[in-house]
């Protein structure tokens, strides 16, 4: 289901469920009841409900995107690091210098054609691209350096293989949600109460009230979407890219 099509419908299905409490609250309430006799308490309690789960949420999202440019942080830093022994290898003999950049961009062709659908989907890298950086990995530091010239290069190559490493294990740990279940929980537990408390103080059939009341449930709806959305920072809409990858190997794609 298209996320669009997720999002509109929590949407509509908060805005219909506030609609219906109403209505049929309207519809039982006796006919001497008075919406002014609300008590002071509960205005003040409804208040500092609304305060507390604004900054939850707000913390919330900065949480997941957070969490979401760190993501693309490793993604870059993986990208700049492959470049880098790419670069780097043109002190080395011809048919060396040739294979390593082989090898290098046979992963990064693996990696944006077929680990990142793997990653979206399953939410984990591929044995495939374990190998094929391994494969860059031996191939870099197998070679025996011929002169000093080379000896030069050949440390910080490796460190670059390092680094690429290093970026891919931290791309993979993130590839899971971010948000625990009990904040979840939490979240939309505190969404309940919020347009509970509203209710509780004794909206009316009036246009305006009810218009107040489906436009906060629609709002809380959006936010629980958008931290939902960011919670899985290769997966959903507003996710990290391999646009790094393409950027420095333009020919990745084949």
């Amino acid at each position: 289901m298209p996320e669009w099509l997720v999002l509109t419908l929590a949407m509509l299905a908060a805005c219909a469920l506030v609609v219906l409490i109403t209505l049929l609250r309207h519809r039982a309430a006796s006919e001497d009841e008075d919406p002014s006799e609300t008590p002071d308490v509960i205005e003040y309690m409804t208040m500092w409900i609304g305060v507390v789960y604004a900054i939850v949420l707000g913390l919330a999202i900065a949480g997941v995107w957070e969490a979401r440019s760190v993501a693309q942080d490793h993604v870059r830093a993986e990208a700049q690091a492959l470049h880098e022994i790419t670069e780097r290898v043109r002190v080395y003999p011809p048919e060396v210098r040739d294979h390593i950049r082989e090898d290098v961009n046979t992963y990064v062709g693996h990696v944006v054609t077929t680990e990142w659908k793997a990653m979206t989907d399953q939410g984990k890298v591929t044995e495939r691209g374990t190998e094929l950086l391994d494969q860059v990995r031996a191939t870099v530091t197998d070679y025996e350096p011929r002169s000093d010239f080379e000896a030069q290069a050949y440390q910080p190559l490796v460190d670059q293989v390092a680094e690429a490493d290093r970026a891919r294990h931290a791309r993979a740990d993130s590839t899971g949600p971010t948000m625990p279940g009990v904040v979840w929980f939490g979240l939309i537990a505190g969404a309940v109460i919020t347009v509970g408390m509203i209710l509780a103080l004794q909206i009316r059939r009036t246009p305006r009230e009810l218009l107040l009341a489906v436009l906060f449930s629609a709002l809380i709806a959006f936010l629980l979407f958008l931290i939902w959305d960011f919670d899985s920072p290769y997966s959903r809409g507003v996710a990290a890219s391999y646009e790094p990858f393409l950027d420095l190997f333009p020919n990745a794609r084949g």
